[in-house]
């Protein structure tokens, strides 16, 4: 089932820019399915000095990065250009998901935490509807 809605969690170096571009992110969770004209949620990562969700933004150029020859476990990375339509007007990250450690509760704020914070790692992510209609509360 393709995802309703996608997120990335990375390095933002200036949360307020008009377009950002992300090069061989990272994919996990349906990630790899991103695509021109899906709406994705930017989340400046804390690992990189971010402080969470920082805007929401329509997908402008999508492209897959061609796996390294000789390497058995790769991760997909896809490469894209996004095009700022909202900033965030409340905080969302680390701080704020962490109490939602209840795996199995439905929760859209325990699916982020799961999907971004349980591996610390950078990547794009698929979020279902409820979790992208829960982060469009913060716009």
């Amino acid at each position: 089932m393709k995802p309703a809605a996608f997120a990335i969690k990375t390095e933002v170096s200036d949360p307020l820019a008009a377009t950002f571009v992300f090069a061989a992110a990272k994919t996990m969770y349906g990630g790899k399915e991103i695509a021109e004209g899906e709406i994705v949620f930017v989340f400046a990562s804390e690992n990189e000095g971010g402080q969470g969700l920082v805007a929401r933004g329509i997908v402008t150029a999508a492209e897959s990065v061609a796996r390294k020859h000789g390497l058995l476990r790769q991760t997909p990375r896809v490469s894209i250009a996004v095009r700022r339509i909202a900033p965030a007007k409340r905080r969302l990250g680390r701080r704020e998901l962490k109490p939602f450690a209840d795996w199995n509760d439905g929760r859209p704020e325990t699916e982020l935490n799961f999907k971004f914070y349980r591996q610390a790692t950078n990547k794009i992510v698929g979020i279902s509807e409820e979790t992208a209609s829960f982060l469009g509360e913060f716009f």
